[in-house]
């Protein structure tokens, strides 16, 4: 009987067994087959609680005319015809310059019950009046606390005499590519008009400027969506929505919320931005410079110029240094190093680590303050000629001034010749050759006994500073 009894219960606990593991079974299979859910179910809550605080702004623009407002005219049929002049003379008082007003529209948000409003620079430069139109149609005058051009945002502040209702701010950091936004806005007018997408793409340079580093979305954006809040799932701006592709659709982007943060604080704490400079001019290891310089990878950044008597200059730091640290933050392009520079405080001093001719160096730099203008850069003019079909020049402080460069060694490149060995391996007019086969070139002479110097059938490198390029490697066969 006792052996029944324990065999009846093993069959009972193994069918039980058996049972929940279908029931598993049945449940996995049933999770697997399911539809993932793709799209959020409603965006309606998400729009209810951030548009009380995004406002429609219009500004007025005072812009010069005359003469380039009837230039168009000046094609047939009137071209040529002295009537046409008469009568623009009369009527328009001839073609001199006048002023004339300008209307334009944006997009901002609140981001304090005081008042503050975030938008774009472009939206609100050299604006004569603007006006602030929130959702309930209440209208007023805003002024200008401060702008950043370089990354094309503003604050200005209305005086409502009430708390005002305001967005709440995210991290973009955080931010998956593929994640759901929203966008709203102004589009052409349109106020309150909301739109959704993903995030397409995260750190987009699209030359605006130094401080590129766009949210790319999907999500419409339009003319007079500028300035207004991209927001992710949870009603937080993780974005500003800045610039669109005119020949695109579905391409817009946003200036990630983390980069915002702290020029918002600087401009209503100040009214500007003050950034980090150290006074140099760099560019990214790409190509061969990376072999070049021996690195056996392509990290850290290339010193192309240091200004005499900036911070760079005086600490030490030299052309051809390869920056692979900052404080102890390891930096690997031109745009990190950007980015970490801007955040440096005037005044204070950083460590800046450099490889140099193969050994590591550390340098204490001063951190001055970023100027906004950068020199102009012009074309030296024809002297003497190589056999290799292109025409080189001393490199004289004019020449250097023209080309924008703080350099006072080299030859310049002022001519190349059609077909020529030079122009298929890619020598450009206005090239600064700086070195033959790493040997230095301070002249027109030493830079000929050098290429002399080397038999037929030897290969030649150039080492070559190329406007708007930085330096580039160029092989002479």
């Amino acid at each position: 009987m006792k052996s029944t009894r324990k065999l009846i219960k093993s069959v009972l606990v193994m069918a039980m067994a058996v049972a929940v593991l279908g029931a598993s079974f049945q449940s996995a299979t049933a999770a697997k087959n399911a539809p993932v859910r793709m799209i959020p179910e409603d965006f309606s809550a998400l729009a209810q609680d951030a548009s009380p605080a995004v406002v429609h702004i219009r500004v007025e623009k005072t812009v010069q005319g005359g003469e380039a407002a009837f230039r168009q005219f000046e094609n047939q049929p009137f071209q040529g015809d002295d009537r046409y002049k008469e009568f623009f003379d009369h009527f328009f008082g001839g073609r001199n310059p006048h002023e004339f007003k300008q209307n334009g529209l944006g997009t901002g948000f609140i981001i304090d019950k005081d008042g503050f409003i975030v938008t774009n620079n472009h939206v609100v430069e050299d604006a004569d009046k603007i006006k602030v139109v929130l959702k309930d149609k209440h209208e007023f005058d805003a002024k200008v606390v401060g702008r950043d051009p370089q990354t094309d945002l503003a604050l200005i502040k209305i005086e409502a005499n009430e708390d005002l209702p305001a967005v709440r701010l995210g991290n973009s950091g955080k931010l998956q590519v593929g994640e759901w936004v929203a966008a709203i806005g102004s589009p052409f007018g349109l106020e309150q008009t909301v739109t959704a997408g993903i995030v397409s793409a995260k750190g987009r340079v699209i030359g605006s400027g130094p401080y590129d580093d766009f949210i790319q979305t999907d999500a419409s954006i339009n003319p007079g969506n500028s300035g207004g809040p991209l927001i992710n799932m949870n009603g937080e701006v993780v974005g500003i929505n800045t610039a669109i592709i005119a020949a695109g659709q579905g391409i817009g982007f946003a200036i990630p919320i983390d980069l915002a943060n702290n020029i918002i604080e600087q401009l209503k704490t100040n009214g500007e931005v003050t950034r980090g400079w150290l006074g140099i001019t760099i560019q990214d290891l790409k190509g061969d410079l990376a072999e070049y310089y021996k690195l056996k990878d392509k990290s850290g950044v290339l010193v192309a110029d240091v200004i005499p008597g900036d911070p760079a200059d005086k600490a030490g730091i030299k052309p051809h240094d390869i920056i692979i640290d900052v404080n102890g933050e390891k930096v690997m392009t031109s745009r990190e190093l950007t980015g970490t520079t801007a955040k440096l405080t005037v005044g204070d001093k950083a460590i800046i680590t450099v490889m140099r001719d193969g050994n590591q160096k550390s340098f204490d730099v001063e951190v001055g303050k970023r100027p906004l203008i950068l020199a102009d850069a012009g074309t030296p003019r024809p002297e003497k000629e190589t056999e290799f079909g292109f025409q080189v020049a001393d490199l004289t402080p004019e020449m250097a001034r023209r080309l924008d460069v703080a350099d006072d060694k080299g030859v310049v490149v002022v001519g190349v010749n059609a077909n020529s060995k030079a122009e298929k391996a890619g020598i450009q007019k206005g090239d600064l050759i700086k070195e033959v086969n790493r040997q230095d070139v301070e002249s027109v002479g030493e830079f000929k006994k050098l290429i002399h110097a080397y038999k037929e059938g030897e290969g030649i490198d150039l080492l070559v500073k190329r406007m708007n390029a930085g330096y580039v490697v160029v092989h002479l066969a």
